[in-house]
């Protein structure tokens, strides 16, 4: 188990982020554009399963808004995390620490852009899906970001809660509420989570030690963690066909629920069993490649039964 060694504590110095000069790709990057792609799939998918309609024009501008919010606490995500981001290897260029944006300039876009945001979705669907907006903003930039992270190895879990609740938000757009289909949704995103970053946690576990972060490899050891892996993974895959149970997934989803959920239970034998050198990182990296594929392909079987006619109600 890698010792946690926290280069960027209290007795540390604190880092200088001075900008140079941010321009427009800076500032979208702090908005981490890869996750606002992820949230505005999801949440489509949250409203595209709800018993109701909404004009396209509205739908257009609520999933607007919910990704800016997303953005927004990405931006005051990088922000907080500023500091260890300076100390790893993946995150050292973002526009922060490489000092193309200043730490203030920074809050002060994100804090615009989250109250923008659910301003906007508020105004143009209704509050309930502006306030769960407004948590999961809160809960992501505060309990994830500036408590959960740095305390505690069970960080991801919790604070999956965040990258889980688009699709409840989709869906309260549409119907003014939160059904169980947008809550299987969140719980299938809410399992997945853990699996999909620990992954990459076994081959950063260095890089997390060094910037102090408590992932799980680094407390609770890489075997433990790859156990852990498995675990999720079995739980996952039953839950992926959920959807089905309850009549709002049909045939093509069934298909994909079943082939993706065993793949993601090979995947994770795979990094059980391999545990040292060349061989740990392809199945680390094969488990985090292919659980990225699993949710994509999962929310697009719905996301196409749903709006392309393609639905075949599954009889047993």
């Amino acid at each position: 188990m890698t010792s946690l060694t926290n280069t960027i504590g209290p007795d540390a110095p604190a880092p200088a982020f001075t900008a140079v000069g941010g321009d427009v790709p800076d500032y979208f990057a702090l908005l981490k554009p890869r996750v606002m792609a992820l949230v505005i799939f999801t949440a489509l998918v949250g409203m595209v399963v709800s018993q109701g309609h909404v004009p396209p024009a509205i739908g257009v501008i609520s999933l607007l808004a919910i990704a800016v919010g997303a953005g927004a606490s990405g931006c005051l995500n990088m922000w907080w995390d500023a500091d260890i981001d300076a100390v790893m290897t993946r995150t050292a260029q973002r526009p922060i620490p490489a000092g193309r944006i200043s730490s203030e300039e920074a809050l002060g876009f994100g804090l615009f852009l989250s109250v923008a945001s659910v301003l906007v979705l508020g105004l143009a669907a209704n509050w309930l899906a502006a306030g769960l907006l407004a948590f999961t903003i809160v809960f992501y930039a505060v309990i994830y970001s500036m408590w959960l992270k740095r305390a505690t190895a069970q960080n991801i879990v919790i604070g999956g809660a965040a990258g889980a609740l688009p699709p409840v938000i989709g869906q309260a757009v549409v119907s003014g509420s939160v059904g169980i289909e947008s809550l299987v949704l969140f719980a299938i995103i809410f399992i997945w989570t853990p699996p999909h970053f620990w992954a990459l946690a076994l081959i950063k576990a260095e890089e997390y030690a060094r910037a102090g972060i408590p992932m799980m490899p680094n407390v609770a050891g890489p075997a433990s963690t790859r156990r852990q892996i498995v675990w999720y993974s079995v739980f996952l895959a039953p839950l992926g066909l959920v959807p089905v149970a309850l009549g709002f997934g049909g045939l093509l989803y069934a298909v994909i629920a079943v082939i993706g959920g065993v793949g993601m239970l090979a995947f994770s034998v795979r990094v059980l069993r391999n545990r040292t050198g060349d061989a740990e990182k392809r199945a680390a990296m094969g488990m985090f490649g292919f659980s990225i594929l699993y949710l994509f392909a999962l929310f697009s079987a719905l996301l196409a039964e749903q709006s392309f006619g393609l639905f075949l109600p599954v009889t047993v």
